[in-house]
């Protein structure tokens, strides 16, 4: 086993001379890696190995879509459709402060459905999709120690890039802002949790002082010339939104980050543009994400064209990343709603009609319904054949797995 010493030192060697750290700044040093990480290193497969194909793909792709996933069923839908990555947001529940909507836990059973639809298709002798797409998930703790604790959190649930917000979390909304100077250390703590856990994490930075007009704390120097010198009844400070501020913020991140990206009220190519340029005669290069809100009407701002043209002139721009974040939520909800609004006033033939949707679909690779092989009967009935030697699903399920 290799000294604290030369382990440091493996450290330093791999962040001087690795392309992948080109441009990137930490505030902590090999050795406060080597003693935070334990004396054994556990090897996060899923992690490392997303996160090596998502900076892979915002290198190689004029950009990157991805939708945002509520279950491991809709993850799955999302790499058979061809999409390569996918995301996942804070918000997850109707109970926000339940663990069992926290990011981690949606990132663990997103991956262990993908890891199972890959096992299915392993078994049956086919390799027609990578279904562990990397995951991309939103990381929001206040304070440094929080931070830290988060993104192991998500690394050990297999997570390859965060997405660290400059807002405060115990507001659960992006409308304060923390000081710049917070900002960047939840990101450095972000940074050194992926180096401790031995994963090249891909760090996304957004700001969102491009919409929000609350500053948690005016203490930061850096922050002062968007203060307007009022204050809120819960103690915090108004600060004037904008392009400005949103700017600032991100020169100030993106030494630390990977990849840059800017929140916005509304779809805005010329805004986009400047973001871009400003942040590019600083850090010639850098990388940058953009969040196509399902927030934003883009009817009411943008005409069809300018939407069909809209991600490629932002890929052209060094926006790598775009992400729809609430994509799973609109499209889970619409989905049912559609279909109980049906099945009240038209009862089965609402239901038929989802069906043959779904058969017509089959020519685009869509197999769900097939629905007891996604669950896995037919990998089960493997399982159990290699035991016993007997398909036991075969008789008990064979009828149910066909839809005729």
């Amino acid at each position: 086993m290799a000294t604290r010493e030369q382990q440091a030192a493996a450290l330093r060697d791999d962040w001087a001379g690795n392309p992948r750290w080109a441009g990137i700044r930490r505030s902590h040093t090999a050795e406060d890696v080597v003693r935070l990480r334990g004396s054994i290193q556990v090897e996060h497969t899923l992690a490392r190995r997303g996160a090596a194909r998502l900076w892979q793909l915002v290198q190689g792709e004029p950009f990157v879509t991805a939708l945002g996933a509520l279950t491991g069923h809709q993850a799955v839908q999302q790499v058979m459709a061809g999409l390569q990555a996918i995301h996942v947001g804070g918000a997850l529940g109707p109970d926000p402060f339940d663990p069992a909507s926290a990011p981690p836990a949606v990132v663990t059973r997103i991956n262990d459905t993908l890891q199972r639809a890959d096992q299915i298709q392993w078994a049956e002798g086919r390799d027609d999709f990578d279904f562990l797409a990397p995951i991309v998930a939103q990381a929001q703790a206040d304070g440094v120690p929080a931070a830290f604790e988060l993104v192991k959190a998500l690394i050990e649930a297999g997570t390859a890039g965060v997405h660290v917000d400059d807002s405060l979390a115990a507001a659960r909304h992006c409308d304060v802002l923390l000081p710049t100077r917070q900002a960047v250390e939840r990101l450095c703590s972000a940074r050194l949790a992926a180096d401790a856990m031995g994963t090249a994490t891909v760090l996304i930075a957004r700001t969102h002082a491009h919409v929000a007009n609350l500053l948690a704390c005016d203490v930061d120097e850096a922050d002062k010339p968007f203060c307007t010198g009022e204050r809120t009844v819960q103690g915090y400070h108004r600060v004037r939104p904008g392009i400005e501020p949103a700017i600032a913020r991100a020169l100030a991140c993106a030494p630390y980050a990977d990849i840059v990206s800017c929140a916005t009220a509304r779809p805005d190519l010329a805004g986009a543009k400047r973001f871009a340029e400003a942040v590019h005669a600083r850090f010639p290069g850098k990388l940058l994400a953009y969040d196509c809100s399902a927030s934003v009407n883009w009817k009411k701002h943008l005409d069809d064209g300018t939407i069909a043209r809209f991600q490629k002139e932002l890929g052209a721009m060094g926006y790598r990343f775009q992400f729809i974040a609430e994509a799973g939520f609109h499209a889970l909800n619409h989905g049912m709603f559609d279909l109980a609004h049906g099945c009240a006033r038209r009862h089965l033939p609402a239901f038929v009609a989802l069906q043959e949707a779904e058969f017509a679909a089959a020519g685009r690779g869509f197999t769900s319904p097939r629905h007891q092989r996604e669950l896995g009967t037919g990998y089960f009935d493997a399982v159990t054949q290699a035991v016993s030697g007997v398909a036991a699903a075969d008789e008990q399920c064979g009828a149910v797995q066909r839809v005729a």
